[in-house]
C-alpha cells in the first residue's frame, strides 16, 4: 500500500470565512471496501500529523476524508499571530465540518450510504454538535478523549470562567488566554507536554513541525476559550445527548490533563445508543500513544465497526 504521506494532495475548499486545507484518501486496495470514513483532528492538530491513522483505516478498508479546521494547519489563520488559537464562536466549526462534508465527503459516498467518523477531542466535540443537529448525518463514530469538559489545571472553574468574561469584557478576545504562548511546539519538549506517553511518535510530530513551522499552533485566545466554555455548556444542557440517536463509541484516556475522562464517561451514559470504554494508561492523544494503548483503542474500533457496521 502506497502511504498516505506520498499520497497527500491538498484539496482548499471554501467554508464561510476561511479556506479550509481538505484532503481524501482512497482505502487499501488489496482489501474489502468499507465505505467512508471522516477523521476529525483536535485543537491544534493538522492532516500530516494523522498520516499514520489515515494509512491504519485505509487498511482496514475505509476510504478517508479529513481536513484541518479553520484557525490551524494549512488552513486560514485567523488572527495576525498564527500560533494563536482563535475563533469567534463553535458554529465557525459547524460551518467547517458542513463544507467538508459537501464538498469532498459527499462525493465519495455510493447512492444511500452514509460515513462513519473517527474523531479526536475537539474534532469529536465538533462532530457532536453535527450530531446534535443531524444524528442521520453519520452511521456511526468513535470518540477519542472528546471534549465534553476541558481540565483547568489546578485553576477553579468558577474563576476560570469569571476571568474568561473580564477579558472579553475589556476587549481582550485576541490575546493570548495566560501561559499558552509558552505551548509553542518550537518551546516544548517531551518532559513538559502533556499529551502522550510516547517519546517516539510526539519526536514524528515535533520534527513536522520543525519541516513546516507554518503548521504549528501554541494556544489559545480568550475568544476560543470563551467559546469553547459556551459550546460545552451547550453540548451538555439536559435533553441534548439524550437527542443522538447515532451509534457511539466514546474513548476516555485514564491519565488525560487536556480534558476531564469522569465527564466524558458521564456523558456517554446520557447517549441512547452510546458506548464508553477507558483506557486507564491512555493520555490525552490516544492514536498518538504507545503500541500497546494503540492497540487497545484499535482493538475497540474494530469491534464496535465491527458490531454496527458490516462491509458494504
Amino acid at each position: 500500500m502506497i502511504p498516505a504521506a506520498s499520497l497527500f494532495e491538498p484539496l482548499p475548499i471554501r467554508a464561510v470565512g476561511a479556506e479550509l486545507r481538505a484532503a481524501r484518501f482512497a482505502a487499501a486496495p488489496d482489501v474489502p471496501a468499507r465505505g467512508v470514513c471522516v477523521l476529525l483532528n483536535g485543537q491544534t492538530e493538522f492532516i500530516d500529523k494523522y498520516f499514520e491513522v489515515i494509512d491504519e483505516l485505509r487498511g482496514r478498508g475505509f476510504a478517508v476524508a479529513t481536513m484541518d479546521w479553520r484557525g490551524q494547519g494549512g488552513s486560514t489563520r485567523m488572527t495576525e499571530d498564527a500560533r494563536k488559537s482563535f475563533v469567534g464562536d463553535f458554529h465557525e466549526y459547524d460551518q467547517d465540518l458542513d463544507t467538508l462534508m459537501h464538498w469532498i465527503v459527499q462525493p465519495m459516498l455510493a447512492q444511500g450510504e452514509k460515513p462513519v467518523a473517527l474523531a479526536h477531542s475537539m474534532g469529536a466535540h465538533n462532530l457532536l454538535r453535527a450530531l446534535s443537529r443531524n444524528p442521520g448525518r453519520f452511521a456511526a463514530a468513535v470518540l477519542s478523549a472528546p471534549m465534553i469538559a476541558i481540565s483547568f489545571r489546578g485553576q477553579r472553574e468558577f474563576l476560570v470562567r469569571a476571568i474568561t468574561a473580564f477579558q472579553m469584557w475589556r476587549g481582550r478576545r485576541g490575546d493570548w488566554v495566560w501561559g499558552m504562548e509558552a505551548r509553542d511546539p518550537h518551546r516544548v519538549n517531551f518532559s513538559s507536554q502533556l499529551v502522550t506517553s510516547d517519546p517516539q511518535r510526539f519526536e514524528r510530530t515535533q520534527m513536522l513541525l520543525r519541516e513546516q513551522p507554518d503548521l504549528r499552533l501554541a494556544g489559545a485566545t480568550w475568544s476560543w476559550l470563551a467559546a469553547s466554555l459556551r459550546s460545552m455548556d451547550w453540548l451538555r444542557e439536559p435533553g441534548r445527548p439524550e437527542a443522538i440517536t447515532t451509534p457511539l463509541l466514546m474513548v476516555g484516556a485514564g491519565k488525560d490533563r487536556i480534558c476531564q475522562t469522569p465527564q466524558t464517561k458521564a456523558f456517554a451514559a446520557r447517549l441512547p445508543a452510546g458506548e464508553y470504554l477507558e483506557i486507564p494508561s491512555g493520555e490525552h492523544e490516544l492514536m498518538m500513544e504507545r503500541n500497546a494503548i494503540r492497540a487497545q483503542f484499535w482493538a475497540a474500533f474494530d469491534g464496535f465497526m465491527k458490531k454496527i457496521r458490516a462491509p458494504v
